[in-house]
């Protein structure tokens, strides 16, 4: 990501989470090789985190609510997993 400005990857990750960002090939354009494994890292600690919480029982609003962020995370991973291999980067 040499020469163009971006946020850090917490926030990276909590805009992917929350939504505000969608994660496809031409929002992963900037990203080198090295850029891209650290976002994949931040993406999985970001699902730990949201996985370690406690539980939300008997709210159905914040169920929803952390599935749908997990689900987002989720599919961050798999772009970003086949993005690579459309690469073909060998050390990821």
């Amino acid at each position: 990501m040499e020469g163009t400005r971006y946020k850090g990857l917490k926030a990276i990750t909590f805009d992917i989470a929350e939504g505000y960002v969608a994660v496809n090939p031409l929002f992963l354009k900037p990203f080198n090789e090295e850029a891209l494994k650290s976002l994949y890292r931040a993406v999985e600690r970001k699902q730990t985190e949201i996985r370690i919480a406690p539980f939300p029982y008997n709210e159905p609003t914040l169920i929803r609510k952390r599935n749908l962020r997990l689900q987002r995370l989720y599919t961050a991973l798999v772009v970003i997993k086949n993005l690579v291999r459309e690469k073909n980067y060998s050390n990821f």
